[in-house]
This record gives C-alpha cells, sequence and structure tokens, in this order.
C-alpha cells in the first residue's frame, strides 16, 4: 500500500480502513443476471431475491454460525414467502444490485452473526462456523457464486 510521504498509519488506522472496506450486503435489490440449473423449492421461511440458501428440516436461508449452520445449496430466484414454491438456482449464478465494496477475486463465503443468507468476504474463524467458499467478487458490485456439490467445510 502507497502512503502519503511522511505519512506511516498506525495498525490501528490501517485496520479501521480495511474496515471499511469491507463487502456491504444490502440483502435486498438483487439482480440475478444469469442463473443456472433451475429447480423448484419449497420454502419453509420467508426470503428475498438473491439469498443463499441450504437444506434443513426444509429450504432456509443460510447461516455460518456454529450450532444453527444452514450451509449453502442455491440461490433463491425471486422473493417468497413461508410455504410458496420458488425456483432455486443450483449451478452458477451472476448476481449484482445488493452489494457494495466488494474486492474483484476475493472469495465469498456463507455469513454468520444473525445475516441470514447473506453473503460475505470475511472468512468465519470461530470452531464449528460454516467455512466453504460459496464464489467470489468480481467488481465491486457483482459476484459469481455456484450451488455447493462439495462436502461442507466448517472451521475445526
Amino acid at each position: 500500500m502507497t502512503y502519503l510521504k511522511g505519512f506511516q498509519p498506525t495498525a490501528f488506522q490501517v485496520g479501521a480502513f480495511q474496515m471499511e472496506m469491507d463487502l456491504v450486503d444490502t440483502g435486498t435489490g438483487a439482480i440475478i443476471h444469469f442463473g443456472d440449473v433451475p429447480a423448484p423449492i419449497l420454502l419453509d421461511e420467508d426470503v428475498s431475491e438473491g439469498d443463499l440458501l441450504g437444506y434443513s428440516n426444509g429450504w432456509k436461508r443460510t447461516l455460518a454460525t456454529t450450532g444453527s449452520v444452514v450451509q449453502y445449496r442455491c440461490v433463491a430466484s425471486k422473493d417468497g414467502v413461508k410455504n410458496q414454491e420458488i425456483i432455486g438456482y443450483f449451478g452458477t449464478v451472476l448476481i449484482g444490485g445488493r452489494f457494495r465494496r466488494g474486492i474483484a477475486g476475493n472469495a465469498l463465503y456463507v455469513a454468520g452473526a444473525g445475516h441470514y443468507g447473506d453473503y460475505s468476504m470475511t472468512i468465519p474463524t470461530t470452531s464449528g462456523d460454516a467455512d466453504t467458499i460459496v464464489g467470489y467478487m468480481v467488481s465491486e458490485t457483482l459476484a459469481v457464486v455456484h450451488g455447493s456439490i462439495n462436502d461442507d467445510s466448517t472451521v475445526a
């Protein structure tokens, strides 16, 4: 990183800058530019278009948090409510509209800490959290994800 001549930031200042640069997933306003391998799913809870979904006694929004992990399987094609059938995309999905401050090339993970169905560029680190890479940022506002057909992964 290049700084102004004579300026050397403290570790705190660098950390604060990095915190501001983390991905923002608004959870709404998704635009699905491409969705592959569509299949009908019956929702077990309300979802928003573009939410990451998994199966845990029904189709619901993902969560990386230990004790209530729901691993990623597909992306919601539209908003839906509990007991409604919608299409889930189980293949490659190119999605935008709900992201800000993404970094092209950065890996994406299922979000934790109550952010159901959201995306995160921060790898979960708590033992038992889901830490499977679900996709990558293509630009600040565009991501590509692929439904998980690999083994689930959690932090040891």
